[in-house]
């Protein structure tokens, strides 16, 4: 058996090497004529797994250790019998953690002590932003949540419509998946009519995908005021990310919002246990632990002492074109615990 697994991903080496022939490669060499011989592909969200990589390969699982699926053909691996195998919410408590370490910040910048009077919106209420939610709360924050699919599903979920938290909220966070057709698409979802209908914002955070938010309508909501900072993981056009967008945020950061070492645990253990069950075999796992569902209980102090996101920030507004360069060499932090 032959497994190609990208070379950025962590805690996987030497876990499947007793049971398959593992060729590790940079995304720019994960090409059709290296696939063709592969029975197994372990990617992140920089190579897109489609008809063009895939067409004549044997390869019959597809892996990405990363929470989304928006860079894979799902509907064409389904047709063609490819078991596909992703990490939902392997890296929320580090999602929730720089959320959260960057609304401190502004605060502190602010002069404001806590967030007593404040009002939190969440867009999309899944693995992440259900922590987002549970600490934001215990922090003093008044929530709102707003997410159409479990509204519709769940009678007893209280949420609002997003029209309302993007009237309510003084912090605005974004945790949905990216889609670009259906009932429920999220691309441009932050554009322009959502941004118009803001009344008293002082930070909007995209941590979730970049097209889920409009480069033009950001820019255009902190000049007239609409916004008052942004806090930027996931960018339109990534690593070409828009300069000017760079300069006015007070948080940019180059998509490592999940970076910790537990989350990157959590994703490699899934991947391979994925494979394990799909080919009967039983490579080990790496053991994590922090807890999946993030910190029972925390506090602005230890959130902020766990992670700055200022640091990166100031790195990525230096060195914006090695946006690529600065997330695949990451130095890994913890969560809060």
């Amino acid at each position: 058996m032959k497994i190609i697994i990208e070379n950025h991903i962590p805690y996987i080496k030497g876990l499947l090497e007793p049971f398959a022939e593992v060729a590790y490669l940079p995304n720019s060499e994960i090409t059709p004529e290296a696939v063709a011989e592969t029975d197994a592909l372990v990617v992140r969200t920089r190579t897109r797994c489609d008809r063009s990589l895939l067409a004549g390969s044997r390869c019959s699982f597809v892996g990405s250790a990363t929470i989304g699926t928006d860079h894979i053909d799902l509907d064409y691996c389904r047709n063609r019998g490819i078991t596909v195998a992703n990490a939902p919410g392997c890296n929320a408590p580090a999602v929730a953690q720089y959320v959260l370490s960057a609304v401190g910040r502004l605060l502190a910048r602010d002069g404001i002590a806590d967030a007593q009077g404040l009002t939190m919106g969440i867009v999309g209420v899944g693995h992440v932003g259900s922590i987002v939610a549970r600490w934001a709360a215990e922090l003093g924050f008044k929530v709102l949540l707003n997410d159409p699919p479990r509204q519709r599903t769940e009678p007893d979920f209280n949420g609002v419509s997003i029209e309302e938290l993007a009237s309510k909220a003084d912090i605005i966070t974004f945790h949905t998946p990216f889609t670009r057709t259906g009932q429920d698409a999220t691309y441009h979802l932050c554009g322009a009519d959502f941004v118009g209908r803001l009344r008293r914002c002082r930070l909007l955070i995209n941590s979730a995908r970049g097209p889920i938010t409009d480069t033009a309508a950001l820019l255009k909501g902190l000049e007239n005021g609409r916004i008052g900072d942004v806090a930027i993981d996931c960018w339109e056009n990534e690593p070409d990310i828009d300069r000017r967008l760079l300069d006015r945020a007070f948080v940019a950061t180059p998509h490592i919002a999940g970076y910790s070492q537990e989350g990157k645990m959590r994703a490699t253990a899934m991947i391979v246990e994925a494979l394990n069950s799909h080919f009967g075999i039983s490579a080990g796992l790496p053991h994590v632990s922090a807890p999946a569902l993030g910190a029972a209980a925390v506090t602005f102090g230890r959130i902020m002492d766990s992670y700055n996101p200022l640091d990166d920030t100031e790195r990525l507004k230096s060195l914006p074109e090695q946006f690529e360069q600065q997330r695949n060499c990451y130095q890994l932090r913890h969560e809060v615990l």
